[in-house]
């Protein structure tokens, strides 16, 4: 089930007693192989009865780096439903293209404009990499983990890179079957982590 509004979120948690993972596209840019896998996510969490939201950060307020973060924290309405998400989840899975050999610059806009440290502290993360290339983001995996990290995040072991994606997703399905496992086994393991 993903959930797309806030005020479904207490209802939720009260029904089935779960937390909502919280799925996080990782680009701005439309039409993004990060939303259809994003949206893969989504269906396996169903498929297991795990509810889950995703947060696409080409949603976010155009100008949200000047008009919601730093000394105007809390002050932008949109952005402020983006942190409720985010606040309301303990387990998150960013899908994360690589840009210029590291994670996308919006990312970490971002992540730098979400109270801190109470966003992500002490929270757990899964994180799948996505590139045209034959490294499958490895880079931007790395660099955000080291992000994560920082910032007082769990991060999965198990980090799937989905290289040369515009080959292996075809009418926004895998092409091969090897690539839903290993998203399967990982969201397995974000869903046993307490």
């Amino acid at each position: 089930m993903i959930i797309n509004e806030i005020p479904e979120l207490p209802l939720l948690k009260e029904k089935a007693g779960v937390r909502p993972i919280t799925i996080i596209s990782g680009t701005n840019r439309e039409g993004s192989y990060s939303r259809i896998v994003s949206e893969i996510y989504g269906e396996i969490f169903e498929r297991k009865g795990q509810p889950s939201q995703i947060i696409d950060l080409k949603d976010l307020p155009a100008d949200f780096i000047f008009s919601a973060s730093f000394e105007n924290s809390g002050e932008h309405p949109v952005f402020n439903e983006i942190q409720e998400k985010i606040n309301a989840s303990s387990k998150f899975v960013f899908v994360v293209p690589e840009y210029n050999g590291s994670f996308p610059g919006v990312l970490k806009a971002f992540l730098d404009g979400l109270e801190y440290p109470g966003s992500f502290k002490s929270k757990t993360a899964a994180l799948v990499g996505l590139a045209s290339g034959h490294m499958g983001g490895a880079l931007a995996l790395s660099h955000l983990t080291d992000v994560l990290h920082y910032m007082g995040v769990m991060v999965l072991p198990i980090k799937p890179r989905l290289p040369r994606i515009s080959k292996i997703l075809v009418n926004r399905k895998f092409a091969d079957g090897i690539y839903t496992d290993l998203l399967e086994e990982q969201v397995e393991m974000l869903i046993s982590q307490s």
